[in-house]
């Protein structure tokens, strides 16, 4: 059974291939093993059903973001964390979440593009590269880093058990656990 908590956002950001899934896959399923009510929201799985019918585009992705605020803001305002993992390469659209959500944590997955590009497994980077692939982020369409996130991780440093453990021990100290 779950105890009550007061909800949360976690809300990870950085470039493709940066860990953000990774990392945030493993936090969720430690906070669900310690009885906390989360839910997952993940880029490549949201876009699947709730965001389908958008492409890439500057407006499109912040509409994708603005779905995506919309849910984790009715969760975490209901006491259930919420670990989401999204590019959301804009401050502003990140801003406005912050703003929206309950308890918002912005978790910055901090990796040099060249290392996103070795670690890329679907050869998304090299298409982009090609120009095979217009508006990626990182190659073709800004990044805009978060200027005073909560949580850096150094994921090209820091394998995922440190990144995951730097996330939990700053839900702690943020009363959050």
């Amino acid at each position: 059974m779950c105890e009550d908590h007061e909800g949360f956002t976690l809300w990870f950001t950085g470039l493709p291939c940066s860990g953000k899934s990774a990392v945030g896959d493993r936090v969720a399923e430690i906070l669900k093993q310690k009885g906390r009510r989360v839910e997952r929201l993940d880029g490549d799985v949201v876009r699947q059903d709730l965001t389908r019918d958008l492409g890439f585009s500057k407006k499109d992705r912040g509409e994708n973001i603005r779905r995506v605020t919309f849910v984790a803001k009715l969760l975490s305002r209901n006491g259930v964390g919420v670990v989401v993992s999204f590019i959301s390469p804009y401050r502003e659209l990140r801003d406005r979440a912050r703003k929206e959500c309950t308890n918002f944590v912005e978790v910055f997955a901090k990796c040099p593009v060249e290392v996103c590009i070795e670690r890329d497994v679907k050869g998304m980077y090299q298409k982009a590269i090609r120009g095979e692939i217009k508006e990626f982020t990182g190659i073709s369409d800004p990044y805009e880093e978060p200027l005073s996130p909560e949580i850096v991780l150094e994921t090209d440093k820091e394998t995922v058990d440190e990144s995951v453990q730097k996330v939990l021990r700053r839900l702690g100290e943020l009363g959050l656990l």
